[in-house]
């Protein structure tokens, strides 16, 4: 009996751990329902992989919306990602994706019954007046700001500063006594950057805390010499920042030649990198289209590449057909719109309105909206130690749409949409 007792025990253990093996079994109708529950499991987690991809690819991808500036036509081809903010892909030298912040002018544009209102921007280059005179080892400029009125109806552009004065932007960065010359404002890759024609840094200007944080130094010529960069242009092309100098064989007072340095030109990527590009044959095509050849001399202080037309723009400031001398120099302000293609074989030369001699181009940009068929630009003038700026707008076939207003007794070479 106590046998029977043990043995039918065992036997009851044995049922219990293989029932526990075995799925529960349910009846619906005349069918069997087994739960497995290994399969169920991996059904969840392959649907937990799946939600985690889609998440990824959305936050790769932000959804493209508009402004919000209405149904007129001019702005059937400009759009921005929510929530202020455009995204484009780009592959970096070592097939890493990143995102090129395209957002474009970094201010919403304005609706309004009088026109598109836009926020601008101008920075000013003191040159020796920089140095500060109430800080030791410090330099300054002024970034003025405002706004532009343009209806696209009549062509009309109206210019209105905002009444605070400019803020200004200190720096203890500098390079043979002086520093903070900025020749130039250009948002790139959702960034404000100015540039030091002294010091060869690129600043990045903070318009929540209004300070000037250096961001890449660059160096005279081809990169190998013991000087800043003397800055003067700088644009966006296939999501790199192009910075260019004057352009010209850098010579004495007299015009006595001493290097080429002014003939290279800065490649930029997002993260800092810079390229050195000699752009000697370059330049001197641009001069031969106006009959230059050296000792004559073509300067530059503004150069925008156009996505649009895919063609460079430039607008010297001075032209001569003779050697440069720094007492004639300030005369020779011109009134031409150069353009040509990427390849600079095909250079286009328009003339804008009469010569002011004292009235030289310092920095322009195409008026967002307009297929890059309208430039607004600066002309600063420096006349026997008086220095002062003027804005002006035109039609790059020549016709002006906004004469020349004076702007300040300063001068100011850049200006930007902001």
């Amino acid at each position: 009996m106590r046998y029977q007792e043990d043995e039918e025990m065992i036997m009851s253990l044995k049922d219990w751990r293989q029932a526990l093996r075995t799925p529960p079994t349910y009846r619906v109708g005349n069918s069997t329902l087994r739960i497995q529950t290994t399969f169920v499991t991996i059904i969840a987690l392959l649907g937990l992989f799946i939600l985690l991809i889609l998440y990824t690819t959305s936050k790769k991808n932000p959804k493209i919306v508009g402004y919000g500036l209405g149904s007129n036509d001019i702005y059937r081809n400009h759009y921005f990602p929510q929530p202020h903010e455009r995204l484009e892909r780009i592959t970096r030298y070592d097939s890493v994706d990143e995102y090129y912040n395209a957002t474009y002018p970094l201010t919403p544009p304005i609706n309004t019954p009088s026109g598109v209102k836009y926020r601008i921007g101008i920075i000013s280059d003191l040159d020796t007046n920089s140095k500060s005179k109430l800080e030791s080892n410090t330099w300054i400029s002024y970034f003025k700001t405002g706004h532009l009125m343009w209806l696209p109806s009549t062509s009309s552009i109206t210019v209105v500063w905002d009444r605070t004065d400019p803020i200004e932007l200190k720096s203890t960065f500098g390079q043979s006594g002086r520093g903070m010359e900025l020749s130039e404002l250009v948002v790139f890759n959702g960034k404000l950057l100015s540039f030091d024609d002294r010091t060869g840094l690129i600043y990045e200007i903070n318009l929540d805390s209004n300070i000037a944080i250096p961001w890449v130094l660059l160096i005279d010529g081809n990169g190998m010499t013991t000087k800043g960069y003397k800055s003067e242009w700088a644009t966006v092309k296939g999501h790199k920042l192009y910075v260019g100098s004057m352009g010209k064989e850098w010579t004495t007072s007299g015009g006595e030649l001493q290097n080429l340095n002014p003939m290279w030109v800065k490649v930029v990527t997002t993260s800092g990198q810079v390229t050195h590009l000699n752009w000697e044959e370059q330049y001197k095509t641009l001069r031969r289209a106006v009959g230059v050849e050296f000792p004559g001399y073509v300067i530059h202080e503004s150069g925008v590449w156009s996505e649009v037309h895919q063609r460079w723009f430039f607008l010297p400031r001075r032209l001569s057909k003779k050697r440069y001398n720094d007492e004639t120099d300030e005369f020779m302000s011109t009134n031409i719109l150069l353009s040509t293609d990427q390849h600079f074989s095909n250079v286009q030369v328009t003339y804008i309105g009469e010569v002011i001699p004292t009235h030289g181009y310092s920095s322009f940009k195409f008026l967002p909206a307009t297929d890059d068929s309208v430039i607004i630009a600066l002309k600063s003038e420096e006349d026997k130690g008086r220095s002062a700026t003027y804005i002006t707008a035109f039609h790059i076939d020549g016709k002006i749409l906004l004469p020349e207003i004076k702007v300040a007794d300063l001068k100011y070479e850049g200006i930007e949409f902001i």
